[in-house]
């Protein structure tokens, strides 16, 4: 996997206490039933960074086979408690 990044979403996930190791690395790890299409091109990603972290990514495949990650922040507790749940 190949991920673009440019000012704008490297700003973006770093505003939300992401680095982007971190968020590659959950996109890079995703389990099912990740990613997810969430409409207009975009897929979604619930699981762990480096740290251990519980996290969201939301990315785009672009049509040069990059991934560009355009939002990435960690999950609230009740999203945590849904993802556990679903890793039983």
């Amino acid at each position: 996997m190949v991920f673009r990044w440019d000012i704008w979403n490297l700003d973006h996930v770093l505003l939300h206490g992401v680095e982007p190791e971190e968020a590659e690395a959950v996109v890079r790890r995703a389990l099912r039933p990740f990613p997810r299409d969430i409409g207009e091109g975009k897929q979604i990603v619930w699981g762990r960074g480096n740290g251990g972290r519980l996290l969201q990514v939301i990315f785009v495949p672009d049509t040069d086979g990059t991934l560009h990650i355009i939002h990435a922040r960690p999950l609230s507790e009740k999203e945590k408690h849904r993802w556990r749940k679903t890793r039983r």
